[in-house]
């Protein structure tokens, strides 16, 4: 019996392997009904009929249409190509065999042939790239940011006539079986630019033929080297926008920048420059001035930009209907690329920036240094005294002990205060237009409501603070003609500078280097002199500068075109040169130093005690002892709420001037 268990057992496997293949055999079809993409159909019958150089093959038409070619791909081209290792029905879904005779391709039975989904392809390979199934690539990354950036351009909107397509997709920009972008600098890669314009063409037909005669395509077909702009430098290839909007305004400009940097950086200088900077459309920008398509060489007479016709260029938007004066002859030679250290082209402009450049350097050469010696040695004096704030004065006793003495009266603590709150608006809203590439002034701008909001405050400020100057000037001449016969233009009350004053300097730098002692001063200090009279020629400066730029209609009409290129350097720098000196060197002689700080509040009480009188202007006090005037000129102290709110207005101006100087700073070092 035991002879026959191991036949039995084998016997019993085979019927179940019989019985296992059987039923393999009975479901085989169903479960090729289910999957068929599962099977992998080979390229070879693909290219049997669309390769090349195949017989010429045509198919009905659907609808019983026309028949119609079937479309040829180039083979090597396909396999050298990006797409080169895919299948074709990897991109061609739903084909199960090669086709039969009457049939376009086989697929299962009711099932529409679909077309090629790029985006919908590359966005799954995205998909699968950012749960970790497939590994990332920069290359497949830059094709993930492709697709968002169509999918959010103009092509990918509805066709206005057929709403069902995009008005562009894939396919119409690239040939998707012989993609392949050559690398930058590589053989081809020139020729591979030089075509990107007669695709585009294909849609674009009036710009194509516009492109066609400008120095940008003559530039790639006639050199060879493809660094002449093509439409996807200023269009973009994937983020087309509506050309109207403000961002592609500005970034078309900055695009233009990237080839002409020379040009771009001057343009940078001029207001048009700035204000596209901050990110605004509405003013000149390179196109406006050269041309989009047909743009042409500046020596061709028929450039936009060519001296005869540049005038009508420039009132193409300085006009009536856009809002604006008609310019003249004049206006229209200014030099929109002006180099300033460029002497043998812009020699006017090179002199005007470099003489302003020279009044910068020595004006805060020379304060700069002032103060901080006079920092020195003034902290060392209060340290010797064991930090006293201001020395006491014996000789201020008796009855006027305790009095303050009059020194500013209502009308001028009035135009002082006016004054600064008039330089700190103009400071505001002009410096994002000189710094326009800081990190503050695009929010500035914002702030204020804009470019064209910024130049109404700016020029109510401005208005304002001429309107104080020109008020002054004639209290000063009413103030003088009172007492003509007896007004000595160079005694001590007078703000005339005279010998005295070089000796003041002398003598105060001996002080500084502990070579003599601390001078005195009579009524108004050397710094007191230069303080009042820097606006003499500053309001000179920056008012007669900024009124040629505020109505170049009026001043084009008899100044030639550099006067504005001029004009636009001096207001600038002149008002650089006010802002930093007035929240430095200022500050610091009347708040900063050690016997002020932290503030003095003198020009808001307008008194000061006669203990800090005496110090201060110790011979002005000397002469009215004598005289017996000291106590005509006497006053109560303010009360306590004076005072604090003097100082409480002092600080916010104060910490106002200093913010102001911060955002100067960065944009000075943002800009160098």
């Amino acid at each position: 019996m035991q002879p026959l268990a191991k036949p039995v057992r084998s016997l019993g496997f085979l019927a179940r392997l019989f019985a296992l293949l059987a039923f393999a055999v009975a479901t085989l079809p169903a479960a090729a009904q289910q999957a068929p993409a599962a099977t992998a159909l080979p390229d070879t019958g693909c290219i049997a009929c669309h390769e090349a150089k195949a017989k010429k093959i045509q198919v009905p038409g659907q609808g019983g249409g026309k028949p119609r070619s079937l479309k040829a791909v180039p083979t090597e081209d396909f396999r050298q190509g990006a797409h080169g290792r895919l299948q074709c029905v990897a991109c061609h879904t739903g084909i199960t065999d090669n086709p039969k005779p009457g049939e376009t391709h086989a697929r299962p039975a009711g099932a529409a042939l679909s077309k090629p989904d790029c985006q919908g392809c590359h966005q799954e390979l995205q998909d699968k790239i950012q749960r970790g199934e497939v590994r990332g690539t920069p290359l497949l990354d830059s094709m993930a940011r492709n697709i968002d950036a169509h999918k959010r351009s103009l092509h990918a909107k509805p066709n206005a006539d057929d709403p069902t397509r995009p008005n562009a997709n894939c396919v119409d920009c690239h040939n998707v079986h012989t993609f392949k972008i050559p690398p930058k600098g590589a053989a081809g890669y020139a020729a591979w630019r030089a075509g990107i314009p007669q695709v585009c063409g294909t849609c674009h037909e009036d710009q194509l033929e516009s492109y066609r005669a400008s120095v940008h395509h003559k530039h790639n077909q006639e050199k060879g080297d493809g660094k002449a702009a093509v439409c996807s430098d200023c269009h973009s290839a994937h983020l087309v926008t509506n050309t109207s909007a403000d961002r592609f305004k500005v970034g078309v400009t900055t695009n233009c920048g990237g080839c002409h940097k020379e040009r771009y950086e001057t343009f940078q200088d001029t207001f048009h420059g700035a204000i596209v900077t901050l990110g605004y459309g509405y003013t000149a920008k390179c196109y406006n001035c050269h041309g989009s398509h047909e743009i042409l060489s500046a020596a061709d007479p028929k450039s936009k930009v060519h001296p005869d016709n540049r005038l009508k260029t420039c009132q193409s938007c300085h006009n009536p209907k856009k809002g604006l004066p008609e310019v003249s002859a004049g206006f229209a030679t200014f030099q929109p690329h002006a180099d300033p250290h460029d002497f043998k082209n812009y020699p006017t402009v090179f002199l005007a920036y470099w003489g302003m450049i020279g009044l910068l350097v020595g004006t805060f050469g020379f304060f700069w240094v002032h103060t901080i010696l006079w920092f020195y040695r003034e902290y060392k004096e209060r340290k010797a005294r064991g930090g006293e704030h201001l020395v006491r004065v014996d000789e201020v006793a008796g009855p006027v002990r305790g009095k303050h003495f009059q020194r500013f009266n209502s009308v001028q603590r009035g135009a002082h205060l006016l004054f600064a709150l008039s330089l700190m608006v103009l400071t505001l809203t002009g410096m994002p237009l000189f710094y326009p590439e800081a990190p503050w002034a695009a929010a500035i701008m914002r702030l204020v409501g804009g470019p064209q909001s910024a130049g109404y405050i700016h020029r109510m400020a401005a208005v304002l603070f001429a309107a104080i100057f020109v008020w002054h000037l004639f209290y000063v001449a009413y103030r003088i003609s009172r007492n003509w016969k007896h007004f000595n233009f160079f005694g001590p009350d007078s703000l005339v500078p005279w010998i005295q004053d070089l000796k003041g300097i002398l003598a105060m730098f001996r002080w500084f280097f502990g070579l003599g002692p601390r001078p005195v001063f009579d009524r108004w200090t050397y710094w007191e002199k230069f303080d009042y009279w820097a606006p003499f020629w500053g309001v000179t400066i920056i008012g007669v500068s900024g009124l040629v730029m505020w109505l170049p209609h009026l001043f084009g009409q008899f100044l030639p075109g550099w006067a504005f290129n001029v004009a636009t350097i001096m207001h600038g720098e002149e008002a650089f040169l006010a802002v930093v000196f007035l929240f430095t060197v200022h500050f610091f002689n009347n708040h900063f130093r050690p016997d002020k700080f932290p503030v003095d509040v003198v020009m808001f009480t307008g008194t000061q005690s006669l203990e800090e009188f005496k110090r201060e202007h110790e011979l002005q006090y000397q002469r009215l002892v004598a005289s017996g005037e000291l106590e005509q000129l006497l006053v109560d102290p303010p009360s306590a709420l004076h005072v604090k709110a003097s100082k409480a207005l002092a600080f916010v101006l104060i910490f106002i001037g200093l913010t102001l100087l911060t955002l100067v700073a960065i944009g000075f070092l943002t800009q160098a």
